[in-house]
């Protein structure tokens, strides 16, 4: 087995870096277009649904997709700048993410629905670069 591990280890430590990478388009690709398909402004289904005001609607679309841009722009820079470029995208998906919970679905917390769904997921990642940042090295 330790055999088995090694040589695993050999070959896929090569590709090391396209885990963070998929797991940061993943989520950046999907908050730009769960933002994109808020637009044209203002998203009339978030003011019909939640009640929101035109600016409040507007605001969430634009932060979305901002978020996304700015958590996949920071993996492009290997200094500090590009570790706190994907934090800051990182810390905005995850207040949006624990706002739509809070929101749209409060009756999920600690259920399998909650689990069972794609939002706990982009909440995950979106705490994984929080912490992150950039380093891959751990």
């Amino acid at each position: 087995m330790e055999y088995i591990d090694k040589k695993a280890n050999q070959i896929f430590s090569k590709f090391r870096f396209i885990s963070t990478w998929l797991l940061r388009l993943g989520l950046g690709i999907s908050f730009f277009f769960h933002g994109y398909g808020k637009f044209p402004l203002p998203p009339q289904k978030l003011i019909d649904y939640f009640g929101f005001s035109e600016a409040l609607a507007s605001f969430v679309a634009i932060a979305e997709l901002t978020a996304g841009i700015i958590l996949i722009c920071g993996g492009l820079f290997r200094d500090h700048l590009g570790s706190l470029l994907t934090r800051f995208g990182a810390l905005l998906i995850v207040i949006i993410m624990v706002v739509a919970l809070s929101i749209a679905h409060s009756d999920w917390f600690i259920t399998p629905r909650l689990f069972m769904s794609e939002q706990i997921f982009l909440l995950l990642i979106g705490l994984f670069f929080l912490i992150r940042g950039n380093d891959e090295d751990n």
